[in-house]
């Protein structure tokens, strides 16, 4: 929903442009939905489409029944409404919509909002409206004695998990690390079942991920005990949580999987969003989004959770701006936020942002580790830089002629990193990605950054 300064729905911004067919790509929450929305993203299947000027977008599409699906969107969320029996959002249905109005305004042009379709839009804008209205402030707790008493109850388990946690380790090391590889994934399960237990599911998760280590080549010896001294730091960091400086005790209480509200100034700023992925976890789903400020500069992530299977609702068109508010969470340097209030519409953003080295990103990471030590990668984007081939992988170097940065092995399966390679076709681009210790992951690229020119966001992921 999109609002006024006066937290009522605007009406007099101006008209939402129509998305590019990548920034509609951006939003599929699965392959499978992709093909099959691609299917329907022409005119055929389709009857009674249309769009107005407020974000909304309909069509009746046919399908195997005797009725057709009746499928709306309010690309101003975004948001979703169809009836077929789909669990995922957006389906297919919507996506071929989508795909339809991004691509051809011939056939899918300005009309009348249909009554079906008019009756969605006005209830999910009102309550949106109402929301706002009421200042969207969640009721103050019942029973504030109740509520400190089981934090601290909490606290006690997680306590006990960690010392738990921090025998165990001791004695792998003092077995030897090949105990490990003889143990199989057995001796991790359990340990990671016990920090389940503890209600520390940062600890758990964390142990989980030691068990893949012994199958993952050679040199695993020195990786699993890298990783095991991290995780030995985060138990003593909790143990010792009393003695920490508040932002890096919010940083640790995050890592244990303690959640914290988002309570710091909210910033508003016009948002460039710059990729949006999904990171399956067990039994849920993670979605990131990147948001970069152009004014203030800052880098916000969003994060979204839904059950296995099932996309995260929070979504948006990657490549647009929107004018919004975000409020920080504590910790973690701060990148975390949460969406707020949104003022007029989003718009395509045809500036890339400004980037820098290869070196400074590297140097960026460094200095984030000393907020938190636990952090797998850091925000960066990368002005005039060239993906070059190196070894069995590939590396984004400086165009002049300063360092590289290598490409992580996990997106070297990606399409995406052939489509960064033919976007530069061995010139300089401009990318964004996630810079860590394994190197630099690119979620983002535009083919013009490095004059500061007009160029369209290319989706990466």
């Amino acid at each position: 929903m999109l609002l006024s300064h006066g937290g009522e729905p605007s009406r007099t911004a101006a008209p939402v442009a129509r998305w590019t067919v990548e920034q509609v790509l951006a939003l599929t929450p699965d392959e499978s939905s992709r093909k099959a929305g691609g299917k329907l993203g022409s005119a055929g299947p389709w009857s009674g489409a249309g769009c107005d000027g407020s974000g909304a977008v309909w069509g009746l599409c046919k399908g195997s029944g005797s009725k057709p699906y009746r499928t709306v969107v309010d690309t101003t969320g975004p948001a979703y409404k169809c009836s077929c029996p789909s669990r995922k959002f957006p389906c297919k249905h919507a996506l071929g919509l989508l795909l339809l109005w991004a691509s051809d305004e011939a056939v899918l042009g300005p009309a009348e909002v249909p009554d079906w379709a008019r009756e969605w839009l006005d209830g999910r804008r009102g309550r949106a409206a109402a929301k706002a209205a009421a200042g969207g402030s969640a009721a103050a707790p019942a029973d504030p004695e109740a509520a400190r008493r089981r934090a601290e109850r909490r606290a006690g388990r997680i306590t006990g998990g960690a010392e738990e946690l921090e025998q165990r380790l001791m004695d792998l090391v003092r077995g030897g690390l090949a105990a490990a590889d003889q143990s199989g994934y057995g001796l991790w399960e359990e340990t990671a079942a016990r920090m389940v237990d503890a209600q520390a599911p940062g600890l758990a998760g964390r142990v989980r991920e030691l068990e893949a280590i012994p199958a993952s080549g050679p040199g695993w010896p020195a990786r699993l005990l890298q990783e095991c001294a991290l995780l030995h730091l985060l138990d003593t960091a909790w143990l010792g949580i009393d003695r920490l400086p508040d932002p890096l005790a919010a940083t640790v209480r995050t890592r244990v999987g303690l959640t914290s509200p988002a309570d710091g100034l909210p910033v508003r700023d016009r948002w460039l969003v710059l990729a949006q992925y999904d990171t399956p976890d067990g039994r849920i789903v993670t979605r990131r989004i990147w948001l970069l400020g152009k004014d203030s500069g800052r880098t916000a992530l969003l994060l979204s959770f839904g059950a296995a299977g099932r996309s995260p609702g929070q979504a948006l068109p990657v490549g647009v701006t929107l004018d919004a508010e975000l409020t920080p969470y504590q910790g973690g340097g701060q990148l975390r936020a949460e969406l707020g209030a949104q003022f007029g519409t989003p718009v395509p953003s045809g500036t890339p942002p400004r980037g820098s080295t290869t070196a400074a990103a590297a140097a960026a990471y460094g200095r984030a580790l000393r907020d938190d030590p636990w952090l797998e990668s850091w925000p960066a984007t990368l002005r005039e830089v060239i993906p070059v081939p190196s070894g069995d992988g590939w590396q984004l170097a400086d165009a002049t002629g300063g360092t590289a940065l290598p490409v992580v092995p996990s997106a070297l399966s990606r399409p995406g990193l052939w489509k960064l390679v033919a976007l530069s076709g061995g010139a300089p681009v401009t990318v964004f990605g996630e810079c860590g210790h394994r190197g630099f992951d690119p979620l983002a690229a535009w083919a013009d950054g490095s004059d500061g020119g007009a160029a369209e966001t290319v989706p990466l992921i």
